[in-house]
């Protein structure tokens, strides 16, 4: 499954989802769909609903159309369809090519759009950078020429950035990611990304990027370079023949962002050669010229293997990461651990008190490593407030601690009797993540006295009865968090969790 435009239409990171869909113990049925959506923030629910009642559905719902899970949107007496690609069908042919699975969902308000750049921000800098320097030592044909030549390079690194799982607004915006757009007659994924030409590695439109790396910076030295770059424009008609022939003969279906940088190659063939002075042929020029190209065409060959590299590492840890999630597996490694009976569940207890599924976190004031088990505790808490109880369980005893350390505990427990959850949960965070206590002072009255430290000293001792004298230990309903998992992977199985009546 590709799911390209429903994945852009729900603004999700395409490759964390792919890779959560991929590893889904369930994969690829519903049920993991469902569950990556609610991973990934956009809560859903799943209904089987007779067609009769499809009506009565909101503008925007989840549905199995061909086989294929996809976004389905009223437009009218119409329906826009996302899936792979997009296809506009009337009611008729929706219920022909649908089941009666409905999942109706939240859309996330803000998208999340991953660069395989982080640096963008700097490619740009440099970008503006370069339109400065034509403005102000070129004359008006040589600062078009290397405008064109950005464009044709912001083109070429979308696609280059595409080509990896990343999501490119322009390239689909162009590319029919508007119901608008007829997808037969603007096929650029299977031009583009399915194209089967490589020389050493490289394949089409990763020489549109060489070519454009290596024609922008020539460009900055105009006039001197420009006879080289009259002999390259020149030569990129056979590349200009080349996509022509693949759209028109062997595809017969067309790409906007193929003919927009054809027209980019056109418009430079005719500027170089009608406009530029006719300058003495160099071959210091020519030899920096050849270097240039083969230091990018280099360096692409480098990332191509980088990141094919990190795709297969990605894909071999998602089927690992299926079996990890299976949660019979992890429930028989939960229940292999010895069950904990703790005579004091109530201090620094946290969340719905009757939950029937109860994490505690023993933890400590000093432990470096147990910022990210509190960070846990906190998301869990947000996420399912009604459905899970928390506890607490530092492990704390008067004869090793000093004075500050009593004054922290002591103000902490003032927190939890005298303020609300999210103040309590806030000033631990504060502790652990900037080692400061602001939340707590600004928190505690000017009347405030020393608590009683006796519960957290007993729930101390009832830690090392158990043997839990190291840092951070979950323990979920008396049994301690399988060894075998990392403290993260409790987020996959929380639902499970509290839908097992067994457990």
């Amino acid at each position: 499954m590709i799911l390209d435009k429903l994945i852009n239409y729900l603004q999700l990171d395409k490759q964390e989802f792919i890779f959560q869909f991929n590893s889904h113990p369930n994969y690829p049925s519903a049920l993991a769909f469902s569950d990556t959506l609610n991973f990934m923030g956009l809560k859903n629910e799943a209904y089987e609903l007779d067609k009769e009642y499809w009506d009565e559905l909101p503008e925007e719902f989840i549905t199995i159309v061909d086989q294929s899970f996809s976004v389905v949107k009223k437009m009218g007496t119409k329906y826009s369809v996302y899936s792979d690609t997009i296809q506009i069908i009337n009611k008729k042919e929706l219920y022909q090519k649908t089941s009666e699975f409905v999942l109706l969902f939240e859309k996330a308000e803000n998208g999340y759009q991953n660069y395989i750049y982080d640096f963008k921000y700097f490619i740009y800098s440099i970008m503006l950078i370069f339109i400065l320097y034509s403005v102000l030592n070129h004359i008006w044909y040589e600062f078009i020429f290397n405008i064109l030549s950005l464009l044709g390079l912001y083109i070429s690194l979308e696609i280059y950035n595409q080509k990896f799982g990343n999501t490119s607004n322009i390239i689909n915006a162009m590319c029919g990611n508007n119901p608008l757009v007829h997808t037969s007659t603007n096929s650029c994924n299977k031009i583009i990304y399915e194209d089967k030409t490589h020389i050493l590695g490289l394949k089409f439109s990763d020489f549109s990027l060489i070519y454009f790396i290596g024609l922008s910076i020539l460009g900055l030295f105009l006039p001197t370079t420009s006879f080289i770059i009259k002999g390259f424009t020149f030569a990129s008609t056979i590349a200009i023949g080349y996509s022509l022939y693949i759209q028109t003969i062997k595809e017969k279906k067309f790409c906007l962002v193929c003919l927009l940088i054809i027209s980019i190659l056109t418009i430079q063939i005719g500027v170089s050669f009608f406009l530029f002075e006719s300058v003495i042929f160099n071959y210091n020029i020519l030899l920096l010229a050849i270097i240039l190209w083969l230091t990018a065409a280099a360096t692409i060959i480098y990332l191509n293997i980088i990141f094919q590299e990190k795709e297969t590492l990605q894909k071999s840890n998602a089927r690992n990461l299926r079996f990890k999630r299976n949660y019979d597996i992890f429930k028989r490694e939960l229940l292999e651990n010895e069950r904990i009976n703790f005579n004091d569940n109530q201090t620094f207890s946290l969340g719905s008190k009757n939950s029937k599924i109860h994490i505690s976190l023993v933890s400590n004031p000093y432990c470096g490593f147990c910022k990210e088990a509190h960070k846990i505790l906190k998301d869990l808490l947000k996420k399912y407030p009604n459905d899970i109880s928390i506890q607490i369980r530092f492990n704390y005893t008067l004869e090793r601690t000093d004075e500050k350390l009593n004054s922290l505990i002591s103000k902490l427990i003032y927190l939890y009797k005298n303020k609300s959850e999210e103040i309590f949960i806030d000033a631990i965070e504060d502790w652990f993540t900037l080692g400061n206590r602001n939340t707590i002072k600004e928190n505690i009255e000017e009347s405030f006295a020393q608590e009683d430290l006796e519960p957290l000293v007993n729930i101390s001792k009832e830690n090392s009865l158990a043997g839990l004298n190291f840092t951070p230990v979950f323990i979920i309903n008396g049994h301690q968090f399988p060894e075998k998992y990392d403290r993260e992977d409790i987020y996959y199985f929380v639902e499970d969790l509290i839908e097992d009546t067994d457990i």
